[in-house]
């Protein structure tokens, strides 16, 4: 940032930049600097000699601007301390709500289900939090149909042309039941067209299949796939066009038999706590409370269990880090806020305060149920008189130990619970929208800055005129006295000469 400075200078080329130091003189510093100048210069006219008219220029320029230069460069660096002070607490909050969702990404901070035979599905935590103990078979996987085409020789082959129909439903035996729901879907089939087209066309008609061409031994076929479930059969039929036959190979229906059939489309089948169950899907949401599943294998007459995780000791010490975190930014507030202090009644400040105040008894979790934690103060956060906090570790012991789903779910990165609502604080910090905050506090004192160095620049621009100004007139007087002693010198030596020659 410029500042300007009221420090005197001898040097014509320094006096110009001296005006970018800041200045250390008062008001009547100023008096005195331009008083004791103008004595120099009566002096230096007096006794008729040279008069140093830049030193003078300069002590008399900057003497005229010193104490607005000061007053300016003081409410500056007031402003620049304020800054410093708003940014760091403002850089306290934003670290701290970076820690905390880093801490919880961990995973060890919530109810976590695990699952020991790791082969026959992956589990991870549903929408609520699960506890206790489950066990699970699996007996089948769900799948999708797949129909594959005769083989051709050659990947430039034509099948002929026409239309495919590709109607959904399910498959018992050899009956097939269309979906009424879902209307049976013409692709269309052009003249010279190859398996690879084949492919293209059925994957563009939104049939509800998928289609591609794989190479094996003999040469080339058509594999088209349908989504998994046993509602998701489906069948092919062909309408040829009589001058480009070939079509009707592609089709497809339960009594053609099963040479074609890769896969039949079934439903997954499993045993969850011993009650049997299907999923027209592999992944099962919200299967058990706490637990979501993606079923990878079978494991008939072994059923594997599915455990949850114990986060207590880990929310333990997280409480103890979030406290410590927490006072770290009532301490440095408490000091900036003091009487006479850089915020002391800086609105960014005090509602940062009032925030801190009521965190211990905001609602964190506002749709708990009856008895279940919903504040920080539910977890043994208390505040003190003085605006820190301390964590009565038996209540959150107490807690922990009758609500521990509970308790863990408030260590979530979502909308609610404790990261949810320190990082809502955080971010009202660090809103330069928001007329209270520390952030529009900031945006404004540099406001203030940006005219403060415009002012201080357009009085280092008329402190240069007027220096410019005086050298002038100080030069021109100077000329002056320095020819009125030559006169008054050559009159002297002529009076002499008179006085000599009469006598």
């Amino acid at each position: 940032m410029t500042t300007i400075s009221s420090t005197s200078s001898t040097s014509s080329t320094s006096s110009t930049s001296s005006t970018s130091s800041t200045s250390s003189s008062s008001g009547s510093t100023s008096t005195t600097s331009s008083n004791s100048a103008t004595q120099a210069l009566l002096t230096e006219l007096g006794a008729g000699g040279g008069v140093d008219v830049t030193g003078l220029a300069d002590q008399l320029s900057q003497a005229e601007y010193a104490s607005q230069i000061d007053q300016l460069n003081t409410k500056n660096s007031t402003l620049t301390t304020q800054i410093s002070e708003a940014s760091s607490l403002m850089n306290l909050m934003s670290t701290l709500t970076s820690s905390l969702s880093t801490r919880i990404s961990q995973g060890d901070l919530a109810v976590t289900p695990q699952i020991a035979n790791s082969a026959v599905a992956t589990v991870t935590a549903g929408t609520i939090s699960g506890s206790g103990t489950s066990t699970l078979e699996v007996t089948q996987l769900a799948q999708g149909q797949t129909v594959t085409s005769p083989t051709v020789s050659s990947s430039t082959a034509t099948v002929g042309s026409g239309t495919l129909t590709i109607t959904l439903g399910s498959i018992s035996g050899t009956t097939f039941t269309a979906d009424s729901t879902r209307p049976a879907v013409n692709v269309t089939i052009a003249q010279g067209a190859t398996l690879s087209d084949v492919a293209t066309a059925i994957n563009g008609s939104g049939a509800g299949v998928t289609a591609y061409v794989a190479t094996n031994t003999n040469g080339q076929q058509l594999v088209i796939k349908g989504a998994q479930g046993a509602a998701n059969a489906f069948t092919i039929s062909a309408t040829e066009n009589a001058s480009d036959p070939g079509l009707s190979q592609l089709a497809w229906d339960p009594s053609t038999g099963s040479s074609r059939l890769a896969s039949s489309a079934t439903d997954a089948s499993y045993i969850l706590d011993g009650v049997t169950r299907t999923s027209s899907s592999n992944s099962i949401t919200d299967a058990a409370p706490g637990v979501t599943l993606k079923l990878t294998g079978t494991n008939t007459g072994n059923p594997t269990t599915i455990s949850f995780s114990d986060p207590t000791s880990s929310i333990s010490t997280a409480m103890t880090d979030i406290v410590s975190a927490l006072n770290q930014v009532v301490s440095e507030l408490n000091t900036d806020t003091a009487a006479k202090a850089a915020l002391n009644n800086n609105p960014g400040a005090r509602a940062l305060q009032q925030s801190l105040a009521t965190l211990s008894s905001t609602t964190v979790m506002p749709h708990a149920a009856t008895g279940e934690p919903s504040t920080l103060g539910d977890l043994g956060l208390t505040l003190n008189r003085d605006g820190t906090f301390t964590l009565d570790t038996a209540k959150l012991k107490s807690t922990l130990t009758s609500q521990p789903a509970a308790t863990a779910a408030m260590f979530t990165t979502g909308l609610y619970g404790i990261y949810g609502t320190i990082y809502n604080l955080s971010q009202s910090v660090n809103s330069s929208t928001n007329s209270n905050s520390l952030a529009s506090q900031v945006k404004t004192m540099q406001s203030q800055q940006t005219k403060i160095q415009t002012q201080l620049s357009d009085l280092a621009t008329k402190q240069a005129t007027l220096r410019t100004t005086l050298i002038s007139r100080f030069s021109d007087l100077n000329s002056a006295v320095a020819a009125a002693k030559s006169t008054q010198s050559f009159l002297t030596q002529q009076v002499a000469l008179w006085t000599k020659t009469s006598n």
